[in-house]
């Protein structure tokens, strides 16, 4: 391949890539606004990755190799892709659609930008990974940003619920991020396949879930039309193209442009849900973003390997 043929190939994957983190961050606002329209939280979650799992299911079902795999899996594969599904999707996504219902779309990427923090506590806490000065300072930045943001302590009581199931979100999604790892380390299941049944698994008993404690609500036009969406194009679509964009850009690419998701949560929140974006705001995201890029670049940079789930 010549490299005029080359850079045009790199500049597509880094503009498929920005197109999905802007259709993952659209995702806040439709959830909000279905929110709004008092759909269940947990129902909500559910309906949307059962039906992101029904897209994806074909391309499972029509593959003789997939489904080859799928037999011959073991025990302790389907337990690990439970165990994925349920932290990853019913905790992880769960816990994000629950607390939603109560903070600010802004407030929760924030929380939940300190995911590869605790990540790197983990790798420091069990000497898996070394942690350079770099990699302090971005912690630093990020716990400074938090202040900047957060300070002075405003949380509205009707709240509360709210911030601690970020905090679970924010847990959860830090436990799937080294399983995940760990699932996909192994090299027996391609991404797609780790992807579709985990969700599958995740998605529907969150659904059951969601159906047993809080009913289905009520589903209008509307409502159908933001579920779909977020199935269809923001998670089955998305992910197809994120994977396809993942076989260019190298890890630190993909985790600077991945990384871009905080600011555009923010911008969207501000101009479709009139949520509050002064300059104290700006500041604390700006320097969480930066904070959490330099421990993920660091941590890209020393070698340690990541898996995509």
């Amino acid at each position: 391949m010549s490299v005029s043929k080359m850079n045009k190939s790199h500049l597509a994957a880094v503009a498929q890539a920005l197109l999905v983190t802007f259709l993952w961050s659209t995702s806040w606002v439709l959830i909000k606004i279905g929110l709004k329209a008092d759909l269940p939280a947990v129902t909500f979650a559910g309906l949307r990755y059962t039906l992101a799992f029904l897209c994806l299911l074909p391309l499972v079902l029509l593959s003789q190799s997939r489904l080859q795999t799928l037999r011959e899996l073991p025990a302790r594969g389907w337990v690990e892709l439970s165990i994925l599904g349920v932290v990853f999707y019913t905790l992880t996504q769960g816990a994000q659609f629950v607390s939603l219902a109560f903070l600010p779309a802004a407030t929760l990427t924030l929380l939940l930008n300190f995911s590869p923090i605790l990540i790197a506590f983990f790798g420091i806490a069990n000497k898996t990974e070394a942690t350079p000065p770099a990699q302090w300072g971005g912690i630093l930045l990020s716990i400074v940003g938090a202040l900047v943001y957060f300070l002075p302590v405003s949380i509205e009581a009707g709240q509360i619920p709210g911030l601690l199931a970020g905090l679970l979100a924010l847990l959860a999604n830090s436990g799937s991020s080294i399983f995940g790892r760990y699932v996909n380390s192994q090299g027996k299941l391609d991404p797609l396949l780790v992807t579709a049944v985990s969700m599958g698994i995740g998605g529907i008993l969150m659904l059951v879930i969601g159906t047993v404690t809080q009913g289905i609500g009520t589903l209008q036009f509307t409502q159908w039309a933001i579920i779909g969406w977020l199935a269809l194009v923001n998670t089955a679509l998305a992910f197809t193209l994120w994977n396809k964009s993942l076989q260019t850009l190298t890890a630190v690419e993909s985790s600077i442009i991945n990384g871009t998701m905080l600011p555009q949560i923010a911008i969207l929140a501000w101009m479709f849900l009139g949520e509050p974006l002064g300059a104290k705001q700006v500041i604390g995201i700006a320097f969480v973003g930066a904070g959490t890029l330099i421990v993920q670049l660091r941590r890209y940079m020393s070698g340690s390997k990541t898996g995509v789930v």
